[in-house]
């Protein structure tokens, strides 16, 4: 199982900079998943690749990623449901997937939007592995590498932000659930989940 070694892309950059934060423009986005696209297209040489995506978060960058693969193409979704539990008097916070697909003898691609813990992509991970794909490689658009609670590395990451960052558009939502729907991806809030206060 992969996504477990250094990524080997090398897009480790800052984001652009504008009154209310940082930004990934739609143009700098669309160029970065083309090269992604080519590079898994050349990774897999034309063979059949099962694509899981996570909602809700990854399915906009997922669309457009698998559009730029080539080859045969299957995707599959699973949803994230993220509990408290409530465990002899004490709370722990469990990850739950629905129903894996049968990957067995496949190439499998898990497609995420944001890689911060990696307890919930490696938890799905393993449970994809049980499967005994062919292969199992996990892609993501942001990577926070200093968020990271557990060894896990994407293998295909579009760009790298700091920790701090909480980013909005191209498919993830502030808090109150707007925003997937812009073109580009902008930061005015910071982890604590306030939103910034443009000054007047």
């Amino acid at each position: 199982m992969s996504g477990r070694k250094a990524a080997r892309s090398a897009h480790a950059v800052k984001a652009s900079v504008n009154g209310r934060g940082a930004a990934f423009s739609e143009a700098r986005i669309a160029a970065r998943v083309v090269e992604l696209g080519k590079e898994i297209s050349r990774a897999y040489k034309g063979r059949r690749l099962d694509v899981v995506v996570t909602l809700d978060r990854g399915f906009v960058f997922a669309a457009d990623l698998i559009r730029e693969m080539n080859g045969t193409i299957v995707c599959h979704f699973v949803h994230e449901d993220v509990r408290d539990i409530d465990d002899k008097g004490r709370a722990r916070r469990e990850v739950f997937f629905g129903k894996r697909p049968d990957l067995k003898g496949r190439d499998v691609l898990l497609v995420d939007a944001v890689l911060e813990s990696g307890v919930p992509q490696d938890f799905l991970l393993r449970r994809l592995g049980e499967s005994a794909p062919r292969s199992l490689r996990l892609a993501v658009l942001l990577d926070k590498p200093e968020k990271r609670r557990v060894d896990l590395e994407s293998d295909y990451f579009g760009f790298r932000t700091a920790s701090k960052e909480v980013w909005v558009g191209y498919g993830l939502a502030a808090t109150n659930g707007t925003g997937r729907n812009l073109r580009q991806l902008s930061s005015g809030a910071k982890a604590n989940g306030k939103s910034e206060r443009r000054k007047k």
